[in-house]
This record gives C-alpha cells, sequence and structure tokens, in this order.
C-alpha cells in the first residue's frame, strides 16, 4: 500500500470545490488528514470520516453511532450528506453521494491521471475480459493491475477479491498502491451497483469497454432500464480523451453510449457492418477458437486456447480497448492472445484421467449458460450434461429462464444449491422447475451440491462434456448467512480422483 502523506482538510475541500471558502468552516481549516475512511471501524489517528447512509438506509441514528465510534478510534472531522446535531466532531456538508470517491482520489494525487484505467462493464464476460486486458498489455511489456471478481492485481502482489468492484476508499487506495508499484494502467470491472452508488465517480478512466446486457441484478435495480442506465454512467463520465467501446451484437450497445463523449469504437464477432474491430471467419473446436482480426490497424489471424463465440467477443472487447487506448496493432493483439489462459472458472477444465471433459464455469445469468452451452454443444461428441443453480436473496426471475436454456442446449440437465443464502433451498429449486417442460424426464434435482455433482459424473459416459455450471472461481456455497468451503473443481476432483 502506498505511503499516505498528511494534507490539510481545507486544501483537499478548496480541490473538491474551488468555491468552499475557509470562512466555511473555519475550524477544520488547518486540521492535517492522515488518511480517509466510510467504515468507522477503520479509522485511525488523524482520519476524515466519510458518513454516509448505507443504500436503502436513512437512519441518523445508525450515522451518529457510526461518527461516534470514527471519533473514538481517532478521526478528526466527519464529511456528512446532512447537519448531524450533538456530535463531537467538526462537520462538513456535503449533499452529493461522489464525495467518497472524488475526496479519496483527490486525497491520493488524482491517481488515475497518471496511469490509464480501463473500465469494462456488462452482465457477463467482464472478468475474462480484464484478465486479457492485463495480458495483452503485459506482452507488450506495459505494466498493468487488475481489479475484478477474481483477484486483485496491485502490479507487484495478488489477494482474493470479495466483490467485483471495491468501495471508493479502498480503489483509490489501490490505484496510487498501483501507480506507486509502477502500473500504466489497470483493467477494471466496473459493476452496476459500483455505478449507482458512485464509488469510481473519482476515477478518470482513459476508455471504458461493454461487454453485453441481459437481465441480472434486477433484485437490486428493480427494472431492466434501470439496469441499463446504471451501466451507461461508466461512459456518460468519460472525458473527450477517452475511448468508449461497445459490442455492436448487443441491443444494448448505442444505449450505452448516448450520452457518452468520448471516441466511440465497434466491435462485432458476427462481422456486423460499421464495426471497426471485426472477427471473420471465426472457427470453435474443443482445442481453441480461431478467427481472422481486422482492426485500425491492419488484419491478423488470431489462435487462442479460449472456447467459444462469447469469447470471441470478450477478446475483441479487450482488443479494441488496447489498440484505441495503449495502440496495440492488430498483429501485437493476435500475439498476445495465442497464449492468453482467460480467468480462473470460465470454463476451467478438470482433468483426473477420466474419458470425458468436465468444465467448470461461473455461468449463473441465462444468457452466460446460453453462451457457454452453445460453444460446448458444438463440440461435445457424446451426451452434453450441466448442473446449475440459482442464488437465495438474488433476482429471482432469472431462476425459470435458466432452466429453459438448460433444456434447450443441454441432453441432460442436474438442478442442485447454489448459494441458498436464507431463502428456502427446496422453494428455489421449486422456481427453478417452472421453466422446465413436464415431459422432460432427463432432469435430476438434487438439493446437496456435492450429490449432485458426484452423481452427474457418474453419470457421465466416454466423450460426454460435464458442465458444472454458477460458481466458477468461488470457494465457498453460503447457507443462511454462513459461508461453508465448498469448492466446485476441487469436488470434481475428489470425485474423478477417487473413481480412477
Amino acid at each position: 500500500m502506498e505511503q499516505e502523506v498528511p494534507v490539510l482538510l481545507g486544501n483537499l475541500l478548496r480541490m473538491y470545490d474551488p468555491a468552499w471558502s475557509d470562512d466555511d468552516s473555519p475550524e477544520i481549516v488547518g486540521l492535517e488528514i492522515g488518511g480517509i475512511q466510510e467504515d468507522s471501524r477503520r479509522c485511525r489517528p488523524g482520519d476524515l470520516f466519510i458518513a454516509r447512509p448505507a443504500f436503502g438506509s436513512s437512519s441518523k441514528t445508525d450515522l451518529c453511532s457510526h461518527v461516534r465510534d470514527a471519533q473514538k478510534r481517532g478521526a478528526v472531522a466527519v464529511v456528512t450528506t446532512q447537519y448531524l446535531p450533538d456530535l463531537p466532531l467538526p462537520q462538513i456538508v456535503l449533499n452529493d453521494s461522489a464525495a467518497s470517491s472524488i475526496l479519496a482520489n483527490l486525497f491520493h494525487g488524482r491517481p488515475s491521471e497518471t496511469m490509464s484505467p480501463l473500465g469494462v462493464t456488462g452482465t457477463n464476460g467482464k472478468t475474462t475480459t480484464a484478465y486479457l486486458i492485463r495480458h495483452l498489455l503485459r506482452s507488450v511489456g506495459r505494466k498493468c493491475g487488475m481489479i475484478g471478481t477474481v483477484e486483485i492485481d496491485d502490479g507487484n502482489s495478488l489477494t482474493e477479491a470479495s466483490m467485483t468492484t471495491p468501495d471508493a476508499i479502498t480503489l483509490a487506495n489501490l490505484l496510487a498502491t498501483m501507480r506507486a508499484n509502477g502500473c500504466m494502467a489497470c483493467a477494471m470491472e466496473v459493476s452496476s451497483h459500483a455505478l449507482h452508488q458512485k464509488r469510481v465517480a473519482g476515477i478518470r478512466f482513459a476508455g471504458a469497454g461493454f461487454t453485453n446486457l441481459t437481465g441480472d441484478h434486477l433484485d437490486y435495480h428493480g427494472t431492466m432500464d434501470a439496469y441499463a442506465s446504471a451501466k451507461a454512467e461508466l461512459f456518460k463520465s468519460l472525458e473527450a480523451g477517452a475511448v468508449a467501446t461497445i459490442n455492436m451484437d448487443d441491443a444494448s450497445a448505442d444505449r450505452m453510449v448516448r450520452d457518452c463523449s468520448a471516441r466511440v469504437i465497434r466491435y462485432s464477432a458476427r462481422g456486423t457492418a460499421g464495426a471497426q474491430y471485426v472477427a471473420q471467419h471465426p472457427s470453435i473446436t474443443a482445442q481453441g477458437t480461431r478467427f481472422i482480426l481486422d482492426a485500425p490497424s491492419g488484419r491478423a489471424d488470431v489462435s487462442m486456447t479460449l472456447i467459444g463465440r462469447h469469447n470471441i467477443e470478450n477478446a475483441l472487447c479487450a482488443a479494441s480497448l488496447v489498440g484505441e487506448a495503449f495502440g496495440l496493432t492488430a498483429q501485437q493483439i493476435a500475439t498476445g492472445l495465442a497464449d492468453a489462459a482467460g480467468a480462473p472458472g470460465r470454463l476451467q477444465t478438470v482433468r483426473c484421467g477420466q474419458p470425458f471433459a468436465v468444465l467448470v464455469d461461473y455461468a449463473h445469468t441465462d444468457d452466460a449458460l446460453r453462451n457457454v452451452l452453445t460453444a460446448l454443444r458444438s463440440v461435445a461428441r457424446g451426451k452434453l450434461r450441466v448442473l446449475f443453480g440459482c442464488g437465495g436473496d438474488r433476482d429471482r426471475t432469472k431462476r425459470p429462464r435458466m432452466a429453459n436454456i438448460a433444456n434447450q442446449f443441454a441432453d441432460a440437465v442436474y438442478i442442485t444449491s447454489d448459494n441458498p443464502r436464507t431463502e428456502s433451498p427446496a422453494a428455489i429449486l421449486d422456481e427453478i422447475r417452472t421453466g422446465l417442460p413436464a415431459s422432460n424426464r432427463c432432469v435430476l434435482i438434487e438439493e446437496d451440491r456435492r450429490a449432485a455433482i458426484e452423481k452427474i459424473l457418474a453419470d457421465a459416459e466416454p466423450e460426454d462434456v460435464v458442465l458444472i455450471a454458477g460458481k466458477g472461481h468461488e470457494n465457498y456455497q453460503i447457507v443462511g448467512t454462513t459461508k461453508h468451503h465448498f469448492d466446485d473443481v476441487e469436488e470434481c476432483a475428489r470425485v474423478l480422483g477417487s473413481a480412477a
């Protein structure tokens, strides 16, 4: 972590708002701020505490409690969205949900202005695209950090991620650390939650890519329109000198850049007219994917180990961002993609000498499941078997849709639990089952995920393809509010190893 250098609070507020006057809050002008926190439990002596209500909550009592806790831990001032009476700390009232991100990035000297963050948003494909961006830049000697669903790479070390896009304070700290570690860029997954909550508002992106938009997170956003609007905020935030790359094959592409001031570049895996980055003559086999990349910088033959048309789209998103933001040529991109491994838990193969293929994938939406099953259907010589579940306390509308997709594309369907959380696992399975036709007899429903994995692997025959979907890189199962260790790759290896 980069060493934090104290700054005067008055100077910080003037950078935030040039119209701010020392006369507004004279008691805080000369205060030295050693750090910024929005979690009172992390406060240290000399910190500025940003007290903001949790989304969906407006409790002044909770806010006051957090402020008092921050003061006990050494905070010297507090930023609030409204004046809170009878508090022990000087208050600065900023009715701005973006204040945390803006102030934190100002405190660290605007790290995004001396490096080049590349944001990726969309329902599916963000993780693989971020990994490809990092790999492509590294292949030409450009040091690149990464922030995403699986892990965080600060340029010197890797840590396991706890969410797709961290909180605003953590993001600013990470970018500052990457800058100190010599990173020229950062490949960042940007979730709709993060955009709606203004976690990236203080970051100046050099470029942003859009993968696709399908139904997900409606438990949070409410409607597809609100979900799309949240995604579009990333492109609305881009400055004129930045680049926006969008998937022309997705119906929401133009919606993303409707209010975008940046240069817009389009890509297509289907040869759509008007795209600047195009995959021509794709060929997909069990060994990988080949296509001809047409780009503004020229044409090159691409051969990569990643399987499926959706991975062509991910590769094009990454290619268009590094091509436009960093000037990589079509040939440099093709060379980099040749040994790109993708992301953990994304069509990850489990090999234990068995005569059939076993793959673990993070697909947990109907569109992602369709993409993966379509890719595997084209290479399966035997039966295509799929195991999946749906998360509890999350978007319920996708449950029958996922069952319908599984029924359409797989020969045998195994439905099980996937992080039921506080919902009844049996009730979730019942909702999933409503998407299946009554006549389908090739379905097994098993609440216990471990038992379901054992069953699908026991049923598999030579030349079958087995897909274990939903968890991917995750190594836990959430039951109630407790995380239990559970890793699909480990479970498959255990079963296959004992059968060898």
